[in-house]
């Protein structure tokens, strides 16, 4: 399975949905989804390294938790984010995520994500042995 990230429908808000080889991979997809529902990833120069920690007693609130960090990562410090490496030791998550700060002439934000929720929130592999996580943000 080639790792990938879509989006899918879910009433005014947007789901993101990460698939990978690991569970880390799809968490890192995972994240490039959040990016795309603002920005084009592939827009994004790996100018700026921001490095996360997360703790949670189960993989799916380590989801959450990951992901409302690189939301406020990017509210706060005006970023948008293009490339992700992700660590998963039991309940210990350890990121790192790349990009610059927002250029609104270069990379057209089209909406901003105010938060990440726990709809349709799933971490887990699939039958095919491969992995997914996905939640819905709040845009």
């Amino acid at each position: 399975m080639i790792p990938g990230w879509e989006h899918f429908e879910h009433e005014a808000d947007v789901g993101v949905r990460g698939r990978g080889r690991t569970e880390a991979e799809a968490f890192e997809q995972a994240a490039l989804a959040l990016t795309a529902v603002s920005v084009d990833p592939a827009r994004v120069a790996a100018t700026e390294r921001v490095d996360v920690r997360c703790e949670a007693p189960d993989h799916e609130l380590l989801l959450i938790d990951w992901l409302s960090r690189l939301v406020y990562e990017m509210a706060v410090g005006h970023l948008v984010f293009g490339k992700f490496e992700v660590w998963i030791d039991g309940g210990c998550l350890r990121g790192a995520a790349w990009g610059e700060r927002v250029d609104p002439a270069r990379h057209e934000p089209a909406v901003e994500v105010k938060g990440v929720s726990y709809l349709a929130l799933r971490v887990g592999p699939e039958p095919d042995g491969n992995w997914v996580a996905q939640c819905v943000v709040d845009v």
